[in-house]
């Protein structure tokens, strides 16, 4: 039985922390870490929030609250990965690099493709204007050139099916070293539908020896999808940056809430959850 990794997305991008309770402080990201790493997780995901009062629901990419964040982290589960969002919109990339250089991470997201990132309310209006998010090959290739200096394991992030492609090509052109780690993030409206008829589909499109794990972005939609990837073979990911809701419909209070329902879900899946030294050999760490 291929062991199933299990990640924590501990924050996300937006969330208002006083509205859904995100963690955002360096504090409140160590609770919400030693509590995904008590219910079994054995790496977290993790986006910078500004630390100025009332400030805490807007990004921050200053290497100092990085560090403080990471630290902190690494103070209370030292044997806990990290995996730094570098995610922007734009060419700078001055701020991701130099919080991957403060941080030193295991893991960093790099998100291997553009996409037009769409909301449609009911009425048919935009929730926010239409936007892209691009991320040329230069670009890529520059976070890659950081990554492999700091010998950081980069994980794809795939929002569509062209992307899941053109992780292969990376591969093919130098830019990427197997083994690959790819994630496949479902859900968002204008990526690919949290549909767990896909996975088998997109796992055919990665190259031989290629580990995926599966992002849901969404409501019940996510257990299901969670559960066809253990399946399949995949890792599966959870926390407050992916849903808010458990698999009974009922709303999470902390990311361990959502970790521990993940645990369940991969040992009905006929899955075993990876300890944190099988975490280690699969990233080759």
């Amino acid at each position: 039985m291929r062991k199933t990794v299990v990640t924590c997305a501990l924050t996300g991008v937006l969330t208002d922390p006083e509205v859904h309770k995100v963690p955002v402080t360096p504090t409140e990201m160590a609770d919400h870490a030693e509590q995904a790493w008590n219910a079994g997780a054995t790496v977290v995901h993790i986006h910078f929030r500004d630390q100025t009062p009332g400030w805490g629901r807007m990004p921050s990419w200053q290497p100092e609250v990085a560090k403080a964040i990471s630290d902190a982290i690494r103070a209370r589960c030292p044997k806990l990965l990290q995996n730094f969002s570098t995610g922007v919109m734009g060419a700078d990339i001055s701020g991701p690099l130099a919080c991957l250089e403060a941080g030193r991470p295991e893991i960093a997201a790099l998100n291997a493709g553009s996409l037009n990132y769409l909301k449609l309310r009911s009425n048919g209006e935009w929730a926010w204007p239409p936007m892209v998010f691009e991320n040329p090959v230069e670009k890529i290739q520059a976070f890659t050139d950081t990554m492999n200096r700091l010998g950081i394991v980069p994980e794809c992030e795939c929002f569509d099916t062209g992307i899941v492609r053109s992780v292969a090509m990376f591969q093919k052109s130098g830019m990427l070293k197997a083994p690959l780690h790819l994630s496949l993030v479902m859900g968002v409206d204008s990526g690919m539908p949290c549909d767990p008829d896909w996975l088998p589909l997109l796992a055919r499109e990665m190259p031989e020896g290629a580990q995926w794990q599966t992002i849901g972005i969404g409501r019940q939609e996510v257990w299901p999808l969670h559960r066809r990837a253990v399946e399949l073979g995949g890792h599966v990911r959870t926390g407050l940056e992916d849903t808010f809701y458990l698999p009974d419909g009922k709303k999470a209070a902390t990311n361990g809430e959502l970790v521990a329902a993940l645990v369940r879900t991969v040992h009905e899946a006929g899955g075993q959850v990876a300890s944190i030294d099988e975490t280690r050999a699969l990233y080759h760490l």
